[in-house]
C-alpha cells in the first residue's frame, strides 16, 4: 500500500508533464507556420509554382538518396569483391609457384581470364598516398576489400586515369601491380539513372508550368475586374468568366453582383436628383 502511495504523485507528475506537451505542440505548429508565411511569396502564380515544384524536388531527392546509399554502394560493393577476389587468386598463384620465373602464365592468366593486366616489379617502397576525390565510394570500398581479403600493404589510385584503376600490393620480395578497368571495379554507368531522372522532372515541369499559368491566369483577371471594380474604375473590356468551373462560376457571380450594384447606384442616382428637382420647385 505504501508502494501505490508513493508512485501516485510520480504518474501525476508524468500526466502533467504530457498534457503540456501536448498543449504545446499546437502552439509550436502555429509558431512554425507564422515564420514559414513570412519568407513565401505573396502573389498566387509564385505559391502555385512552390506547390508544383517542392514535391518535385523532395521526391527526387529522397529517391536520390536511396539509390546512392543502396543501389550504388551495393553494386560498386559487389564489384569490387569481385575484383579484390581476383587479385588474392593472382598472389596465392604467385606464392604457390615461385619456380616460375618471370611468371609468364600467371599475367597470361590474369589477362585472359580475369581481365587484368598484371606486372611484378622491384621490392621498393610503396608511392605515398595520393589524394583521394570529392567522392570516393571507390576508394572507400576497394581499400576496404583489399584489407579484408589481401591484408598487406597496398597503394591504389582511382584518380591518375580515369578508367583505370591502378592497384599495388607490396609481397615478401617484389611488388604486384595490377591495372583494372574502372568498370569492372565500379559500376561507372549508374550516374545515367540519375541524368534520366532529372530530365525527366524537367520536362515535366516545363509542360506543368504553362498550364498552372493557363489555369491561374483567370483567377488574377478576376482579381484585376474586382479591384477595379471596388476603386471606381471602368470595368476591363476583355474580362470574360474563363477556366475552371468554379472559376467561372466565381466571375458570372461577380458580374452579376456588379450589375445589381450598378442598378441600385442608378436608382438612387435618380431618386435624388428627383428629391433635388422638387427641393428647388
Amino acid at each position: 500500500m505504501a508502494t501505490t502511495q508513493l508512485e501516485r504523485p510520480g504518474d501525476g507528475g508524468l500526466s502533467a508533464r504530457a498534457t503540456r506537451a501536448l498543449k504545446a505542440v499546437p502552439r509550436a505548429w502555429n509558431r512554425f507556420w507564422r515564420l514559414v508565411s513570412l519568407y513565401m511569396p505573396k502573389r498566387l502564380y509564385a505559391r502555385s509554382l512552390i506547390i508544383v515544384i517542392a514535391p518535385m524536388i523532395m521526391l527526387q531527392s529522397v529517391v536520390a538518396f536511396v539509390f546512392m546509399e543502396r543501389h550504388w554502394q551495393t553494386v560498386t560493393q559487389r564489384l569490387s569483391q569481385a575484383t579484390v577476389r581476383d587479385i588474392a587468386a593472382i598472389i596465392d598463384l604467385i606464392e604457390t609457384y615461385p619456380h616460375d620465373a618471370d611468371y609468364a602464365n600467371v599475367i597470361r592468366i590474369a589477362q585472359d581470364r580475369m581481365q587484368l593486366k598484371v606486372d611484378l616489379l622491384p621490392p621498393d617502397p610503396l608511392p605515398p598516398p595520393g589524394p583521394k576525390p570529392f567522392f570516393s565510394i571507390l576508394d572507400e570500398i576497394l581499400s576496404s576489400e583489399i584489407t579484408r581479403q589481401i591484408n598487406r600493404p597496398f597503394w591504389i589510385d582511382t584518380v591518375g586515369n580515369s578508367n583505370i584503376v591502378e592497384v599495388r600490393v607490396q609481397l615478401e620480395n617484389k611488388v604486384l601491380r595490377v591495372f583494372v578497368r574502372r568498370s569492372q571495379a565500379y559500376a561507372s554507368n549508374t550516374h545515367i539513372f540519375l541524368i534520366w531522372m532529372v530530365g525527366t522532372s524537367l520536362v515535366l515541369l516545363m509542360i506543368a508550368i504553362p498550364f498552372l499559368r493557363n489555369q491561374i491566369r483567370p483567377i488574377l483577371t478576376l482579381a484585376e475586374a474586382a479591384e477595379s471594380f471596388g476603386k471606381g474604375r471602368p470595368k476591363p473590356r476583355d474580362f470574360r468568366p474563363r477556366g475552371a468551373e468554379e472559376v467561372r462560376r466565381a466571375g458570372f457571380a461577380f458580374i452579376q453582383m456588379r450589375e445589381r450594384i450598378e442598378r441600385q447606384l442608378e436608382q438612387r442616382t435618380a431618386m435624388l436628383s428627383g428629391v433635388s428637382h422638387d427641393l428647388r420647385t
